[in-house]
């Protein structure tokens, strides 16, 4: 059994102004995926140059705060709406939705392939790999503001967190850091190593995050606002995962079968 390292969630403080890991996990999963961006970006097949990466990151920071806090709050939280609207704003203070976060990237993707000519499938083929570094910084972030703990277990690496009582429970945040960030990079950079159909890699993150994330909801605790849908076990998290493994799957027998059609 282990114990939850009581960690300050302000990383930096300067005066009044204070920088929080939340967010510094946030601005490291950014900068890591611009550096990788102008790498893939010097291909012979990518759908941007270098010099554009800076954009693309621009449009999918504002589509992943914007959309991330909006999803939370429409999907976990909608009585923040009218209680306390100022919510909406506080990231800092946790509450962000993957699910928000990644229809507002779309979205933003969406615009900057309008803006460039750059064809969408070919703009979130290319961004697919550089998702999972912001995912794994964001779950590190969630186990310093100690959030999103999991069930209580008897595993040897469960871990007791004080504010949620004495019983060891799982560091589902960890599990959710090592599957969404560091399995499902791993997967995505393998596997866009060498040009693929278009749809391909979009269709394999969709299935892979997906599948992942149903799988550990199972450990984790659902929503205490929400708590479970139904079954005593379907969480808000699994009914949005699912369009996304039957979307990827769609996607990826769409890309393979094209050429044979052609």
């Amino acid at each position: 059994m282990l114990t939850y390292p009581d960690i300050d969630p302000v990383a930096i403080q300067l005066g009044p102004i204070a920088l929080h890991w939340y967010g510094l996990m946030y601005l490291i999963g950014f900068g890591a995926a611009w550096l990788l961006g102008r790498w893939r970006a010097a291909r012979d097949d990518s759908p941007i140059r270098p010099q554009q990466m800076e954009d693309v990151l621009v449009f999918g920071a504002i589509g992943a705060i914007l959309g991330g806090r909006i999803g939370y709050v429409i999907f976990y939280e909608p009585a923040l709406l009218t209680v306390d609207p100022l919510a909406i704003i506080r990231i800092w203070e946790g509450g962000m939705s993957f699910h928000g976060g990644f229809l507002g990237v779309l979205a933003a993707l969406w615009l900057f392939g309008k803006r460039t000519g750059c064809g969408f499938f070919r703009l979130t083929d290319f961004a697919a790999p550089l998702v999972p570094i912001g995912l794994g910084a964001g779950r590190i972030g969630n186990f310093i503001n100690g959030e999103l703990w999991g069930r209580v277990s008897e595993a040897p690496w469960a871990m007791v967190y004080p504010p949620m009582g004495p019983d060891p429970r799982h560091p589902s945040q960890l599990y959710q850091f090592l599957l969404e960030g560091v399995v499902l990079f791993i997967a995505l950079w393998l596997f866009t190593r060498k040009p693929r159909p278009t749809m391909a890699a979009s269709g394999l993150f969709l299935v892979l995050y997906g599948g992942f994330r149903f799988i550990v909801e199972f450990v984790r605790l659902p929503d205490e606002q929400l708590g479970y849908l139904a079954f005593d076990w379907l969480t808000m998290g699994q009914v949005l995962s699912t369009p996304m493994i039957l979307l990827g799957a769609a996607l990826m027998v769409l890309a393979y079968r094209r050429p044979a059609a052609n």
